[in-house]
């Protein structure tokens, strides 16, 4: 429905309006599955946020979003696919992420799952080129606080 790079024009002629008014940088559009798009200043679409639930997010026929996200990982691992985790998911060269918020639980897909089971659930992807998703360097981290700073005084 949305690529990344698409100007805010485009997407909304073909996906309407926001759910709520305004043009911040991060739209929530009533869409199946529910989209979250965070658009640069130039108004360019920089990142796609798709949520879990109504119609499923697939790659290359694995099933993303509502799935255990170790039986994921290994799915998309089997297809060639390298994972590489950070705090909430996982992030592939392809460009996209999936993540879990810790929002559902494993007996939400195991009925047999006791209350403490750990095995995430895949609530989201994300979709963004690659170098998007990376841990920032030291440096950069340093650039941007200079830049702040720099910004505010």
């Amino acid at each position: 429905m949305v690529k990344v790079g698409e100007s805010r024009d485009v997407v909304e002629s073909r996906i309407g309006a926001p759910m709520h008014p305004g043009r911040s940088s991060r739209a929530v559009y009533d869409t199946d599955p529910m989209l979250v798009i965070t658009y640069r200043e130039d108004e360019t679409v920089e990142l796609v946020e798709i949520g879990y639930g109504g119609e499923e997010v697939f790659f290359e026929g694995v099933q993303l979003t509502y799935r255990f996200m170790d039986d994921v990982v290994a799915e998309l691992a089997a297809g060639g696919h390298r994972a590489v985790p950070f705090d909430i998911g996982f992030s592939f060269e392809p460009g996209f992420a999936i993540f879990s918020m810790s929002s559902l639980s494993a007996s939400e897909l195991d009925p047999e799952a006791s209350a403490d089971d750990p095995r995430r659930v895949v609530e989201g992807v994300s979709i963004a080129p690659f170098d998007y998703f990376r841990e920032p360097t030291q440096e950069e981290i340093e650039a941007y606080v200079r830049g702040r700073q720099a910004a505010s005084s």
